[in-house]
């Protein structure tokens, strides 16, 4: 069976490599390694039930949201596209160019990952963020073959 969604990838464009934080800022590295770092994936709760948490994600141009700490599965789709950078807990940093449309699925599996997300771009970036509070092996699947 076939996706009933396409998934398009936004282009990335790494600018810094794993274990090098040489290029970062002391305040962003100050931020990473002795501020506590939070599990909410934007700063807009929505929605939320047993089972999902609806997020919206808004930066203005030159905006950023802080570091967050990803350990569930989620999608999100940003309706705008846009220009920014993301800085990762492990040194990388990527510029990304999303385009208005752009959709993801990331699966958890483990990997509890950080990262923030800065607009670096001429025009805002709104992303729509849906969180599944469950693991996916505990949902009930969305479609049946």
């Amino acid at each position: 069976m076939q996706p009933f969604f396409k998934i398009d990838r936004m282009q990335c464009v790494e600018l810094n490599q794993v274990g090098n934080f040489d290029p970062w800022e002391q305040e962003k590295i100050d931020e990473l390694f002795h501020q506590e770092i939070t599990d909410s994936l934007s700063n807009r709760l929505v929605f939320e039930n047993e089972r999902f948490k609806l997020w919206d994600l808004y930066l203005a141009p030159g905006e950023r949201i802080p570091f967050r700490r990803h350990n569930t599965d989620y999608g999100w789709v940003c309706p705008t596209g846009g220009l920014a950078i993301s800085r990762y807990g492990n040194g990388k940093i990527d510029m990304i160019k999303f385009k208005a449309g752009d959709t993801e699925f990331f699966q958890y599996r483990g990997k509890n990952y950080v990262n923030d997300l800065e607009n670096i771009g001429e025009h805002p970036i709104y992303i729509n963020i849906l969180e599944y509070k469950q693991p996916q092996e505990d949902r009930i699947p969305l479609y049946w073959d």
